[in-house]
This record gives structure tokens, sequence and C-alpha cells, in this order.
């Protein structure tokens, strides 16, 4: 058996450069994570894959059971005539916003209660001097692009437009991975009590995230999970935490929010490298 002490060191000179190391990993470890920290485009954020990430449908995520989305069957309850005075709908509305010419995502639009008043709000005025030589701009501007995965929305949604005459919704047939939107080119997504349905909530919180503008925001109304009085099933429900939780892990970032509606959170997240600023969300407080 080796002794203590037979291991091949040799006496002071090798002890004194040990603790010479030792000495300077102590003063240059915080100087690194100074460094690290304080560097002029040092970034604290989440890391976000350069591809979408392979995902598998969920039956929970970050400890929440996912929810069945709701069936074309019951499109009928988007749009009771109560609606308005249950959810204060348009007093959300009024917070999203909206200006002419913004591109908006209605992810879940379902039979468009949210998607018509969009359109009519982000519609660019058309100008009567336009010279007719100038060329038409590829870029989209004043459109609501209405994303659901049951084609049977998007014909009830198609149906509702043609009625309203409004002609500035792009009915979009998205997937559960991926909800097809164009990259960097949208100013606002809106997602109405749809996001906790999401089977793949990570491939989709990648592509939303990669289809904003840098200051653009993701507008999320859910139930709130944190109010008993609040009449809906409690898997169709989320609180702030959870909510913060998992936006976080996803590279987004809480910007603003809205607490004076009777039965939802309004919460706008933004991606993390957005110059927005974050904020830190209020507490609920029950009445």
């Amino acid at each position: 058996m080796r002794r203590h002490g037979s291991t091949g060191f040799r006496g002071p000179y090798v002890s004194s450069r040990v603790r010479v190391a030792c000495l300077l990993l102590v003063v240059l470890c915080p100087l690194s994570r100074v460094f690290a920290q304080d560097g002029p485009k040092a970034e604290r954020s989440t890391v976000v894959a350069l591809s979408p990430p392979v995902e598998e449908a969920r039956r929970t995520y970050q400890g929440r059971i996912v929810a069945k989305p709701m069936s074309h069957l019951g499109a009928a309850w988007l749009i009771r005539p109560e609606r308005n005075q249950e959810e204060k709908a348009q007093e959300a509305f009024g917070v999203l916003a909206i200006e002419p010419g913004m591109v908006i995502a209605d992810i879940g639009c379902g039979n468009g209660y949210w998607t018509m008043p969009m359109a009519r709000a982000c519609k660019e005025q058309e100008e009567a001097d336009a010279l007719p030589t100038s060329e038409p701009s590829t870029e989209l501007r004043g459109v609501v692009l209405a994303v659901d995965i049951q084609p049977e929305m998007l014909t009830k949604l198609r149906r509702n437009a043609a009625r309203g005459k409004v002609n500035n919704i792009e009915p979009v047939l998205g997937g559960v991975e991926n909800p097809k939107l164009p990259r960097d080119a949208v100013d606002l997504v809106l997602m109405v009590d749809v996001y906790h349905e999401f089977s793949h909530p990570e491939s989709m919180l990648w592509h939303i995230r990669n289809a904003l503008r840098p200051e653009g925001v993701i507008a999320l109304l859910e139930y709130r999970a944190e109010d008993p009085s609040v009449p809906i099933k409690p898997l169709h429900k989320m609180g702030k935490n959870q909510i913060m939780k998992e936006y976080a892990a996803n590279g987004l970032k809480l910007v603003r929010e809205y607490n004076e509606l009777p039965w939802q959170h309004l919460m706008f997240f933004a991606r993390d490298d957005s110059p927005l600023e974050a904020i830190d969300p209020e507490p609920f407080l029950a009445d």
C-alpha cells in the first residue's frame, strides 16, 4: 500500500506552485464572471436553438396537463352574444393597440371572433393618388394571418369574412407543431385561450418566436387558474407563474400586462433579444 505523501510530489517547490495556482484561480474566476456578465455585448437570455425542437405530442408540459383542443363543433360558443359582457373582449381589444399596416397572426382563430375586428383595425387606407407605375410591395402590411389546425374553422371564417366584406384576412391551415408564419414579419401574435391546448408547445413557441419582428409581441389571453370564480374547467386555465415558467424557457420575456379583465390574464411577451424592456408580473390578488 502506498503511504500518503509518497505520490511523486517533490517537497516545498511543488507545494508553493500549487499555492500560487490556487491564488490565481481565486483572483481570476470572479473577474471572468464579471467580464462575462457585464461585457459590452453580453446577453442574459435563454439559448434558443437554430432549428425547431424535435418534440413528441405531450400529455404534460412543465408540470401542467395539456388540454385537448376544442372541436369545430363547438364554434358557436366562441361567438355567443354574452361573450363581450363576460370577458370584456372590447376592452381587451383596445389594449392590443392595433395600428393600420400591422401584420397580425391570430393563432387558433376559430370562426373569427377576434380576427374580423383586428383585420378592420390593421387595414391600410388605400391612397387615391398612388402612381399607376409604382411597383407593388412584396412586404406584408395591414393583414391578419388567421391560423387554425381545423379546416372546418377556416371555412367558417371565410364565410364570415365574406359576409362582413373583410378582404385582408389570409387563412392559414397550421400544424400542431408549426403555425406556418413568415419569419421576422409579424408585429402582433394573438393567442386567446388556445396556448394551453398546444400538444407541441416548445415547437410552436419556437416558430412563433421566429415569426416576430424585433419589437413584435405575443398577446396571450388565458383564463386565470388562480381564480376559482372563473367558470371554466381547470385544464383550460393557466396561472401567471406557470405562464412565466413556460415562456421564459422558450426565449420569451414579459414586456407588458393588463390585469383589469374579469376572467383572463392578458400578458404581452417579446423575444428575449428584443429591445423592449422586460418587466416582472404583478401577482394576482383575488377579491
